[in-house]
């Protein structure tokens, strides 16, 4: 269901209304559309005045005009039924949708319009839609029915977020006074347990309480429990729930959901232990049910930290893609886990000084700036793009020498001119500089997913994703909300070039991995001069590898190497993109475990002596 109006120019015109601060531009819009509706009207076109009245209501369905001129238009056609022709009950659009839900009201077929207005109010949850005169009718709750409220609840609910926002919770009041209303006849089990799940949403936790204890009380069964249990742990009422759901579970041990969400919230009171043991025992009757497995792997995660099962999760959802909770789990519990959820930021001396001048709002500066060793280009690159007029200058190559690639490359993206690094490509086109900046993430829900993320990526030409590696758009440009690049101009430009080196491995995908352009590229990428372009590429390389299980031991001894010859070097001076490197490693959980444990303890001794 779209969320805009009847048609493409009024979907257009809506994305641009989204961003007036207040609703004094959608006012204004559908009050246009109300005029062109009744110059269309009266010249004869009552199908294309429809198109403009479903246009006005879907823009601001509050709108006294839209609703009169919608009157117009059914007096003009002979009548609602008529009308209900110009608004198609499989329409996409919520403003079609809502008009026929008026129309449905006007017939007296209460339960269908409902029913319809709530799919509305679900699509697009900000918007006054129930704001209208037939919903606030004080007979109405009389002559709906338990069962289709029941319905119409459970239909929005399911386009609401737990908790909804202030804005969602102003438009959606008009609708829940109908249901307290009609949950107040206390006719229908169900309907107070569906309600006691929308009470929730909408913050309201005391009545939420109530009603699932009604719903309980009169023979709700399972749901009536489940949704009491919700209630009652949004209340914080831990203790109770577990008891609850312990009670439903024993009395129907058909509610296999209600076990994983039991054991889940074991875990969250800190009895793990009790919640693994649920997890295992029906893993064991079950092994294909849709979110015990997952929550079993996401456990285990919790509780020891070892990335080899969010890996497991990820292999187990390439396995079955119909279950979501798999991936929402590796995306949940990656967020802040460098590389597997997140690009990591510079810690090079330039870069602290660049975010001190950022943070000061001092871009303006000039002068010449010293530097003890020789920095990554990129690095000194980002602060160029901020700060174009100060030069900086270095005192020493350092000893063994960074300009160096790690092996003989054919493909490097920087070359040196004494201590000064110049872009050894051409620049890229503007087209694919528009792509990688609006792609460019600083996160990601784990590996794959960035892999999937970067596969529009796939048609560039692989001179534009190298260009773009040392002629990253700046982050001035940056689509990122809040000016956040600005303030992490590092981050910006490490996403800018990670996403381009996850392009590149869409490149020849066709080809057999080993032996392939990509590999190739991506290998004499890591192996290239000591730069950021070296993490990038080894991330590119980490996702490739997660979504492609065959390709795991390869990557992981090109990354083993690398990552060798840079703790080698970091033996004789400080190597900047070490730590990061070691992160690139363990996003392997693959490497066998005295290995894991042995990069980790360099990370330790790295930040203890930070």
């Amino acid at each position: 269901m779209d969320a805009h109006g009847t048609q493409n120019e009024h979907a257009d015109q809506h994305t641009h209304t989204n961003a007036c601060d207040t609703g004094c531009c959608e006012r204004l819009e559908a009050e246009g559309e109300v005029a062109v509706a009744r110059l269309i009207l009266d010249g004869g076109d009552p199908e294309h005045a429809a198109n403009h009245v479903s246009g006005a209501i879907g823009t601001d369905p509050s709108l006294p005009e839209a609703h009169e001129v919608l009157a117009e238009l059914v007096a003009r056609v002979g009548g609602p039924v008529a009308a209900l022709d110009l608004f198609p009950a499989d329409s996409r659009y919520t403003g079609e949708l809502a008009c026929r839900a008026s129309l449905l009201a006007g017939l007296g077929r209460l339960d269908e319009a409902v029913l319809l207005l709530a799919g509305v109010m679900g699509a697009a949850p900000a918007r006054p839609w129930a704001a209208v005169a037939w919903m606030a009718d004080p007979e109405l709750p009389s002559r709906l029915s338990s069962e289709s409220l029941t319905q119409a609840v459970l239909r929005l609910c399911q386009g609401l977020g737990d908790p909804v926002s202030e804005e969602e919770l102003a438009a959606l009041v008009h609708f829940y006074v109908v249901v307290q209303a009609v949950v107040a006849r206390g006719d229908d089990a169900q309907l107070a347990a569906v309600a006691s799940g929308l009470a929730r949403r909408l913050g309201d936790t005391e009545l939420a309480v109530e009603w699932g204890e009604a719903a309980i009380r009169d023979g709700a069964g399972a749901m009536g429990a489940i949704m009491l249990g919700n209630a009652l742990r949004r209340g914080g009422r831990i203790d109770e729930t577990v008891a609850l759901w312990t009670r439903t579970i024993e009395q129907d041990p058909s509610q296999t959901y209600l076990v994983v969400d039991l054991a889940e919230l074991l875990a969250y009171a800190g009895r793990r232990p009790e919640g693994l043991a649920l997890l295992e025992k029906l893993v064991a009757v079950e092994p294909e049910h849709e979110k015990a497995m997952p929550a079993l792997l996401g456990m285990r995660f919790e509780a020891d930290g070892d990335t080899a099962h969010l890996l497991e999760l990820t292999d187990y959802h390439r396995a079955h893609p119909e279950h979501d909770y798999a991936r929402y789990l590796v995306g949940h519990h990656v967020q802040r886990l460098p590389w597997l959820g997140r690009v990591t930021g510079g810690t090079e001396a330039c870069i602290n000084v660049l975010r001190q001048l950022v943070e000061q709002d001092n871009l303006g500066m000039s002068g010449e700036m010293s530097l003890s060793i020789i920095e990554p280009p990129s690095a000194i690159g980002t602060l160029r793009l901020v700060i174009p007029e100060l030069k900086v200058g270095f005192l020493e190559t350092g000893d063994p020498d960074p300009r160096l690639p790690a092996a003989d490359v054919a493909i490097s993206v920087w070359r040196y001119e004494g201590c000064d690094a110049v872009p050894a490509v051409g620049p890229p086109s503007a087209q694919a500089v528009a792509l990688v900046r609006d792609l460019a993430t600083p996160n990601w829900p784990g590996p794959t997913s960035l892999y999937d993320h970067a596969v529009a990526l796939a048609g560039v030409p692989v001179a534009d994703l190298l260009g773009v590696l040392v002629y990253p758009p700046a982050p001035q440009n940056a689509p990122w909300p809040d000016g956040f690049a600005m303030e992490v101009p590092d981050y910006w430009v490490r996403s800018v070039q990670t996403i381009a080196c996850v392009g590149i491995a869409h490149h020849g995908a066709d080809q057999e991995w080993v032996g392939s352009e990509r590999r190739r590229i991506l290998v004499e990428l890591l192996n290239g001069p000591e730069d950021w372009v070296c993490e990038a590429a080894g991330m590119a390389l980490v996702a490739v590898a997660w979504a492609f299980p065959e390709t795991r031991e390869d990557v992981l001894e090109w990354l083993l190497n690398r990552l060798s010859l840079f703790m080698q070097v970091a033996e004789k001076r400080a190597v900047t993109v070490l730590g990061s490197m070691c992160h690139l490693v363990l996003a392997c959980p693959w490497l066998e475990p005295k290995g894991r444990a042995f990069i980790a303890d360099v990370l330790a001794r790295m930040e203890s002596e930070d």
